[in-house]
């Protein structure tokens, strides 16, 4: 089915709610039943606060995962895992957060936990909005593996990931996931220093498994841990090589950089759709609708509405839920303003 003009959606996680933050500090009290309610619940409260937004694309707020992708290094096999990092006071940064020691074949028997993300979200969601599932790509996940004299570099440790995760994305479209942005932050903060068409092509190795069996995204940005990010913030460098990802749809963040860039709108919407970052996460200003819809009419100068959908820049993870709420509302009602300006509802 095609998808909705002007599209809007999130990247994935969502603020964690109050209660929940100060549960994960004490989750050794809990009993296994109480464990699976305290999930649900959180799951719900994403949930309800994404619809009450009126998104018409929504996640599970990624409510299991500490972050976007730190819980994934508890399935994974052949690793002793870091608790403590190295600096643990002064100005918060990447450098906060712990690296894990290679001591054996990297793999993952149970799987990264995707599939029972699924079925929660799929479970609990209501009907209407579509669903999807974010899951980083091999290149991100390697960033927090120390290499070794079995894997010398990230790109061998890279390769050990490919596998594990081209079997998560197969096994989430065979528990029936229609949509799925395989998340690669890293390679658009490392484009400047790398070959990208290195990158591109370890992307489509990954994916190549289930392309055309479900809508297929990916999220470039350049890191919000603490709302920072570690990279020079332009996208020139992963072009024209990313001009040929095998998606459906590419996500890039817009807002925060003042929407640098955002002629390569028109060249990427001749290839996939396009998602524009309209909301900066790493601001607490509040957008309005007026200033939402003000966004979505300059990129439609650059591509028709089809081809188009708006999100946060990233992930909501590292914002506070009461301006998470009021950002999404005010994405909701300036593209409804759109619509209805272009006949589009």
């Amino acid at each position: 089915m095609q998808p909705r003009p002007l599209r809007t959606t999130v990247i994935g996680s969502y603020p964690f709610p109050g209660w929940l933050e100060f549960a994960s500090g004490r989750l050794d009290e809990f009993g296994e039943d109480d464990l699976s309610e305290l999930l649900d619940d959180s799951v719900t409260v994403a949930i309800q606060d994404q619809v009450a937004a009126g998104l018409d694309v929504i996640t599970d707020g990624e409510q299991t995962r500490l972050d976007f992708n730190l819980s994934f290094y508890g399935f994974l096999e052949g690793i002793v895992r870091q608790q403590r990092p190295k600096r643990r006071f002064g100005p918060p940064a990447h450098d906060q957060r712990g690296r894990h020691r290679i001591t054996g074949t990297l793999a993952a028997p149970r799987g990264l936990g995707c599939v029972a993300e699924f079925e929660r979200l799929k479970r609990l969601a209501p009907a209407g909005p579509a669903l999807k599932m974010p899951v980083p790509g091999p290149y991100t996940l390697s960033g927090r593996l120390e290499p070794n004299e079995q894997y010398q570099d990230r790109w061998a440790i890279t390769e050990a990931l490919i596998p594990v995760v081209r079997s998560e994305l197969e096994a989430l479209v065979n528990a029936g996931c229609r949509e799925i942005s395989v998340d690669e932050p890293s390679m658009s903060c490392y484009g400047y220093r790398e070959d990208p068409r290195r990158f591109a092509d370890i992307f489509t190795r990954t994916v190549t498994p289930v392309r055309g069996r479900c809508r297929l995204a990916t999220h470039l940005c350049f890191g919000n841990f603490r709302a920072r990010a570690v990279a020079p913030r332009r996208y020139q460098p992963l072009f024209p090589a990313f001009f040929e990802l095998p998606v459906d749809e590419v996500h890039l963040e817009m807002a925060s950089r003042e929407f640098a860039e955002l002629e390569l709108i028109a060249p990427l919407a001749e290839r996939v759709d396009v998602s524009i970052g309209i909301l900066d996460v790493k601001n607490y200003y509040l957008e309005t609708a007026g200033d939402t819809a003000a966004r979505v009419r300059r990129c439609l100068e650059l591509a028709p509405p089809e081809k188009l959908s708006f999100a946060p820049d990233c992930g909501l993870s590292q914002t506070a839920r009461w301006a998470a709420r009021r950002k999404l509302k005010a994405m909701v009602d300036g593209v409804h303003i759109v619509r209805k300006e272009r006949g589009l509802i």
